[in-house]
């Protein structure tokens, strides 16, 4: 007990460090996809594919006829989609961490059915699927 009130600094410490390390993975809420569950959407619901990278990055190779606006520019290009609302909408970013906020911002914008695709367009190249450039 001793030993726990000398070091309770330490231990406080490496208890914080821990929960900022958790802290991403606990936040993410909302629904996602691997690139097999990506790829049935895609060719049974007509799922809409939104690449939230930049244009360089989305120039270098994306899912195929996937519609580019990147994240910072999304929440005034929304409208964008407004023919796709009654699909589903994958949202894609490079591993998949990003494509969370964006989804949030799909969402209060009115989007109903929305989807991340787990692990992002590194997973979907991991997994062998094709690229469009």
């Amino acid at each position: 007990m001793k030993f726990l009130i000398d070091q309770i600094f330490l231990i406080g410490i490496a208890v914080l460090s821990g929960g900022a390390l958790l802290w991403p993975v606990l936040t993410q809420r909302g629904k996602k996809a691997s690139p097999q569950e990506v790829t049935l959407l895609i060719n049974r619901a007509k799922a809409t594919i939104l690449d939230i990278r930049d244009a360089a990055a989305y120039a270098a190779g994306h899912l195929p006829e996937a519609k580019n606006i990147p994240s910072a520019e999304l929440a005034n290009r929304a409208g964008e989609l407004e023919k796709f609302k009654t699909r589903t909408i994958v949202v894609v970013c490079q591993t998949g961490g990003r494509a969370f906020g964006a989804a949030k911002t799909l969402e209060k914008a009115g989007y109903e059915n929305v989807v991340v695709l787990d692990g992002g367009q590194a997973a979907w190249q991991t997994a062998g699927l094709p690229l469009a450039k």
